[in-house]
């Protein structure tokens, strides 16, 4: 008997991707969601979902190609699949990094040397990895990183160059097989999902990687690796969207859903849409990338890490469900005139709107004013539409091949005319390219940003510094029975530990220890005499224990100044174990500086600090939460005012310093 399973070939054209315009709606609302985010993630904490969307989307759509172009030919033709990915993503790629590289050569030359590895990165199909590598998460907040966003693309890449071949097995074993196929990477979605959940670290997480905590770090052939970060950039961790589209479309051709039984069910799938926008739209409003650690650092999400994404991606099919039925009403509603217009150009809105967006702000992570996105969408807008008119379109109608072949010769002498100016035109952009080119493969690497080259300036103070200054600004104290004379370098103090000295006890200079605000003053509170020990992102157990070992070495004297508690909550206990190592009859005068940042263990921090004097009477406060009002403007923007921009905030916080000691002769 023969078998009454019908055969691949027995079912024509069944696999064919019609025009969906609904899937450009879809693809319209989830670029505008990314771009309000990126603009401010406090207009839209969870607009970043969008690129989840976009997987989908992609996952859906190329695999139903894939099975489309098999069913019409019997085959899958590599060569010819990534020759349209080429034409379709490259062009304004390349486009836009050669924009970028003249706007940056002629313009903004200091982060030149440090785009090598982004525009690397983008050229390779790996800014993901490279992100994830170096320690440049999404979630960082850098000068000046116009490519961040091209993780997400690579993502995309590395699917669109693995999966072909993943399907060619696929398919080679027949196209009945699919729906089965579709289980198997359902399966593996959720396997992803459940896997990124027990690999997420919940809690609080330092902003950067150090040896005092490496809690949410691991370390890889020596590089220090941000989990969480990594979860969220990573191919395998986010190739749960892609294969649940890849499963989709194994089930839901729209073709052949109009031949089916399901062709009269579209008004129920409108109701399923609305349901899927109605999910999406909460989870983007709801769920957050990350924000401020309960007493320290950052804390991600944990709904979003641990089924965030799955959910995502599910109302995302709900959606797809309907617009891909044509007798459904999402998809004409979603497919209108605007939206339309917006999806078919979503791939350049998305990759021109972050880097104008870098422009206008300079810093990532500082939100755009009202008036700033407007301008940065009406700089975005007209790029992308002459990118996809003049360059995306063409070239993925073979329009520059045919130029290349001699096949398109102007007949008219206007035409003529255009196309000698099109030359010059052309000719002048390489020059310009090719000189940028040239510029960032030569560029010097130097500090990007106030505060990153603050930090390097006050570092090569501190290296070259020694504990060892004048009498005249130490006055004498008693030194501890049992404090040897003479020092040895302190441990944990890194890159910024002062080095030995074998002067007495009662010459040693007013020692500060501090963080990065403290570390910005360095030179300017070394003028007057003060030893620093200060560094990023430091937390107060580690001031208490540089206390505890200055003490034992004999380092401290009459003067000691202390700030801390910006990065992080500080404890009673941890001030107390801080002034235990500063006794009254050894140290008589103890500065403690209030903090301030847009944090919210400020408060408490600062209300801690106030009381010490309460309980130590050789302690001194300095508000300097209530004082750096009085130079507001002078203070960096990039982080909402916790660090000292200008050579004014410097010399105005080492003056609070100067006058708190009883040296107000050095104030300037």
């Amino acid at each position: 008997m023969g078998s009454t399973q019908p055969t691949d070939a027995a079912q024509p054209l069944l696999s064919r991707v019609p025009y969906l315009p609904g899937l450009d709606g879809l693809r319209a609302i989830a670029v505008i969601a990314v771009m309000v985010y990126h603009a401010d993630h406090h207009w839209l904490g969870g607009g970043f979902l969008g690129v989840e969307v976009f997987f989908v989307t992609s996952g859906y759509l190329i695999t139903l190609l894939l099975i489309g172009e098999h069913e019409a030919s019997g085959k899958v033709s590599l060569g010819q699949f990534w020759l349209r990915r080429a034409r379709r993503l490259l062009p304004a790629l390349f486009a836009m990094m050669a924009a970028l590289s003249v706007y940056m050569a002629l313009f903004n030359r200091r982060p030149q040397a440090q785009a090598r590895g982004d525009i690397a990165g983008g050229v390779l199909y790996g800014s993901n990895w490279y992100q994830i590598w170096v320690g440049q998460g999404y979630t960082a907040a850098e000068a000046f990183v116009p490519l961040r966003h091209l993780w997400s693309l690579a993502v995309e890449e590395q699917f669109y160059l693995v999966w072909p071949l993943v399907m060619m097995l696929l398919l080679m074993r027949g196209r009945r097989h699919l729906p089965m196929v579709a289980v198997y990477l359902l399966g593996v979605s959720v396997a992803i999902t459940v896997a990124m959940a027990v690999i997420y670290v919940g809690g609080d997480i330092p902003v950067e990687c150090s040896p005092e905590n490496m809690r949410g770090y691991r370390v890889a052939f020596g590089r220090c690796i941000n989990v969480n970060e990594t979860l969220y950039l990573s191919t395998l961790s986010r190739a749960g969207g892609l294969m649940l589209g890849a499963a989709f479309a194994m089930l839901w051709r729209p073709v052949a859903i109009l031949r089916g039984p399901l062709r009269h069910k579209g008004r129920r799938l409108d109701l399923v849409a609305l349901g899927g926008l109605t999910l999406l739209a909460i989870l983007m409003w709801r769920i957050t990338l990350s924000g401020d650690g309960a007493a320290f650092g950052q804390r991600f999400d944990p709904w979003l890490f641990r089924g965030g994404f799955m959910l995502t991606g599910i109302a995302t099919v709900m959606v797809m469900a309907a617009v891909t039925h044509q007798g459904a009403l999402a998809g004409r509603l979603l497919g209108n005139r605007p939206l339309r217009w917006v999806g078919q150009r979503s791939y350049g809105l998305y990759l021109y709107h972050w880097p104008i967006f870098q422009i206008i702000r300079e810093f990532a992570g500082v939100g755009l004013t009202v008036t700033q996105f407007a301008l940065a969408m009406l700089i975005t807008v007209p790029i992308t539409e002459a990118s996809y008119r003049f360059i995306e379109t063409p070239v993925r109608r073979g329009r520059l091949g045919q130029w290349w072949r001699g096949e398109l010769r102007p007949r008219t002498a206007r035409a003529l005319h255009r196309h000698r100016r099109a030359a010059a035109l052309g000719a002048v952009a390489a020059a310009l390219v090719g000189f940028a080119g040239a510029s960032i493969a030569t560029a010097d690497t130097v500090c990007v940003g106030q505060q990153a080259c603050d930090n390097e300036v006050a570092r090569a103070a501190l290296a070259s510094s020694t504990t060892t200054t004048s009498p005249v600004l130490a006055p004498p104290v008693t030194a501890p029975a049992d404090a040897p004379i003479g020092t040895t370098p302190v441990a944990g103090a890194q890159t910024t530990t002062t080095t030995t000295t074998t002067i007495a006890p009662q010459l040693i200079a007013p020692v500060a220890l501090g963080e990065s605000v403290m570390l910005g003053a360095v030179p300017n509170l070394q003028a007057g005499g003060i030893t620093v020990n200060a560094d990023v992102s430091r937390q107060g157990i580690t001031i208490a224990t540089i206390a505890q070992q200055l003490r034992l070495g004999g380092q401290l004297g009459h003067t000691v100044i202390i700030q801390t508690g910006t990065n992080g909550s500080v404890s009673d206990e941890t001030l107390d174990a801080i002034m235990q190592a500063l006794p009254a009859d050894q140290t008589p005068l103890v500065v403690f500086l209030t903090v301030k940042a847009p944090k919210g263990w400020i408060a408490g921090n600062n209300e801690r600090i106030r009381a010490l004097p309460t309980r130590y009477p050789n302690v001194k406060v300095i508000d300097w939460e209530q004082q750096a009002a009085a130079i507001e403007g002078e203070l960096s923007r990039s982080d909402g005012g916790v660090h000292l921009s200008t050579a004014l905030a410097k010399q105005f916080y080492a003056n609070l310093i100067f006058d708190a000691i009883g040296r107000p002769d050095l104030v300037r």
